[in-house]
């Protein structure tokens, strides 16, 4: 394949290393706009703020479930267009400047969404997310122009760890804003951040790594400039179409596209599920929270071994590959054998439920009608239809305008869950246990259900927490008071949930645990593994090494089935972080040097659409399991299906071959040039 040197001319080892900095700093760049925009704080803010006007939390997660599937449908039908484009004329960095710039001023100008305004978050981020994705394309086609083909498994995973490494410290940053910063402001001020920092750490990209040649010759020379855009644009779907045409040329290739197709939406649907599925178990946030900055930090050295498990010229290959054999070998046997022999409050293991008492009720869900609720004061049925409840069944909701009207519920237990509705004339209440005012933990007053909302919202929900478990009294009344906005002091009641126990975990423990164990796997790897994996590692190529990693997968999908305890999750994660960044990153190296280096905007666009792909079977999948069982675990463990479909398929690439085909297309590019 045209090395670099061929494409740029003769450059020196550190002009090669400024440039391999430049490329992978891009990744440190826009990696904020995937933590903080894509996965942690947008989409809470956009539910809970741009979308507070909307009838329901559902109808604000479609509108966002719209925007993104907007984004995604436009990129995949832009990016092979624009890529093969890019191809014809001497244009990947200025395509890739358009769409940094078009993600940046859109990501920037989210700070100007407040309450109410989902419908200029949700355009705003449908051009963020254009942005941020085909920008994607045309970085990612850049690889074989910036590295040599000996190093790109390299470059590539090293990119990835930047890009861990500079979306974890934002993310970590932006959610210290968000506590500490009065009202909408701390979020409003992380969207902001994300835009300045995508837009500072990528000018090295721009001022260091050169234009790649375009691949037209002198076409253009002797047209206008309008004969000439519309010449390339012509040959530009001319390439497409012929590339498309002869899938059999480049059959390794698409093979592998296939593939990825398949095992990348198993990756997709891991990381998307992954705090649902830990929020479902009854995993507290504070722990999912630092679960995902757990998975963004420990992510960064793993990905760098996995980007020199495939390398020849690297001595420690076998250190390295007995390193990760070790986890993924002890992490599921000591996680299963803590939560089952160490005590629970330290490991987060379940507790028996809370069981009915002669006074209480135990741990269940009761609707407002039962007679375990004792009533005082004038109150009135009210079923909701199951349309505006967004429930299989019509809701009854006890509604009381009176002030001093109250309920009671007396339960066996520690956490009972509140569902009630919101609207414009909705009053506040007050929140009783024991006869007691519950007092808010942070600010020692008095705590209170402020239920005042903009439009008419059921299905709510309040967390009330004793300090201890046992028999209590829950008390809500009626204060006759109202938020300067309400129209009333209407007072609307659903059900209560008497919640299982809480888990109770030692987090310092289970951290300091989880480094004791890398230490440990280090010395074995040093002092016997080493040794013993010396003819496997010598053996491993980058293909290799994904397959590795897909087989960590499948273990980490179907240990997921079992997992119930927070020992068991802390476990998994580190499993997790092991193989995300190296799996997506020696995929895209690969790729890379199956496809022709003078056509790498065309391929790379289509395998930014295999991307935009995979993110649909996955999903779809484990939402039919969850339908058909009534529970996360066998979608979790059907996962397992396109980790073991993805590697028989990538088995089956014969990718020397595939390489060499590269190479012979760019010889012939390189002959028609001279």
């Amino acid at each position: 394949m045209a090395s670099t040197a061929a494409a740029y001319g003769e450059i020196s080892a550190k002009e090669y290393r400024r440039r391999i900095r430049a490329w992978t700093m891009y990744d440190w760049a826009n990696s904020a706009f995937a933590t903080t925009i894509l996965a942690a704080v947008l989409p809470i803010y956009y539910s809970q703020v741009a979308g507070a006007t909307l009838p329901s939390p559902a109808v604000a997660t479609a509108y966002w479930s719209t925007g993104l599937s907007i984004s995604l449908f436009i990129v995949a039908i832009l990016s092979p267009i624009l890529g093969t484009v890019s191809d014809v004329m001497r244009g990947k960095k200025r395509f890739l400047s358009i769409f940094v710039g078009l993600g940046v001023l859109a990501t920037g100008l989210l700070v100007l969404v407040d309450t109410g305004d989902w419908l200029l978050a949700s355009i705003l981020f449908i051009f963020g997310r254009i942005g941020f994705t085909a920008a994607n394309v045309f970085y990612d086609a850049l690889l074989p122009h910036v590295a040599r083909e000996e190093d790109r498994d390299i470059v590539s995973t090293r990119g990835y760890a930047m890009g861990y490494l500079g979306g974890g410290l934002l993310l970590a940053i932006n959610i210290l804003m968000i506590q500490l910063l009065p009202g909408t402001w701390g979020p409003r001020l992380s969207f902001l951040s994300v835009a300045i920092w995508w837009a500072v750490f990528s000018i090295p990209i721009f001022t260091r790594v050169p234009e790649p040649p375009a691949a037209t010759g002198k076409l253009a020379q002797g047209l206008s400039r309008l004969q000439a855009f519309w010449e390339i644009v012509r040959i530009s779907f001319g390439r497409l179409r012929d590339t498309l045409a002869d899938i059999r040329q480049y059959s390794e290739l698409f093979k592998f596209l296939l593939a990825f197709l398949i095992y990348n939406d198993g990756i997709g649907t891991i990381i998307g599920v992954a705090a649902i599925y830990g929020a479902e178990l009854g995993f507290g946030s504070i722990e999912l929270i630092l679960a995902l900055l757990l998975v963004q930090f420990v992510g960064i050295p793993f990905s760098l071994i996995f980007g020199r498990l495939p390398s020849p010229k690297e001595p420690r290959r076998a250190l390295y590959l007995s390193f990760v054999l070790f986890n993924v070998l002890v992490l599921p046997v000591l996680g299963i054998m803590g939560s089952r022999l160490l005590p629970p409050d330290l490991t987060g293991a379940p507790q028996p439920p809370f069981q009915d008492t002669a006074r209480a009720h135990g741990q269940g869900s009761y609707p407002i009608t039962d007679p375990a609720f004792e009533v005082q004061g004038p109150w009135q049925e009210v079923a909701v239809s199951t349309a505006q409840a967004g429930t299989e069944e019509d809701v009854p909701y006890l509604h009381s305008s009176a002030e001093g009207a109250q309920i009671s519920f007396p339960f066996n237990g520690q956490k009972v869950e509140i569902f009630y509705s919101a609207g414009p004339d909705r009053g506040i209440w007050g929140v009783l246990l024991d006869g007691q005012p519950l007092l808010d933990p942070d600010s020692g007053q008095p705590l209170e259900i402020d239920a005042y909302h903009p439009t008419v919202r059921y299905g709510l929900r309040f967390s009330v927490q004793a300090d201890s478990p046992g028999e209590h009294v829950l008390t809500l009344v009626n204060t006759g008071r109202a938020n300067p906005k309400s129209q009333g002091i209407l007072m609307s009641l659903a059900q209560v949930n008497v919640l299982p126990p809480i888990r109770q975990s030692n987090l310092g423990a289970l951290i300091g645990g989880l480094f004791a164990l890398q230490l440990v796997s280090w010395a074995f790897a040093w002092l016997v593994g080493r040794h013993l994996t010396a003819p496997l590692a010598a053996r491993m190529s980058t293909k290799a090494a994904i397959l590795l990693a897909l087989a960590v997968y499948a273990v980490i999908a179907s240990w997921g089935f079992f997992l119930d305890s927070v020992i068991e999750f802390w476990f998994l994660a580190w499993m997790v972080a092991m193989v995300q960044g190296g799996s997506q990153a020696l995929s895209r190296s690969l790729y890379a040097s199956l496809s022709p280096a003078s056509k790498s905007g065309e391929f790379f666009g289509l395998f930014g659409i295999m991307e935009k792909f995979s993110a649909i079977a996955g999903p779809l999948i484990f939402a039919a399991a969850v339908s058909t069982f009534n529970s996360s675990r066998p979608a979790v463990l059907s996962v397992v299906i396109f980790f073991l479909v993805g590697a028989y398929l990538l088995t089956r690439v014969d990718v020397q071959r595939g390489q060499q085909v590269a190479r012979e297309e760019d010889a012939l590019y390189l002959a028609g040039e001279s």
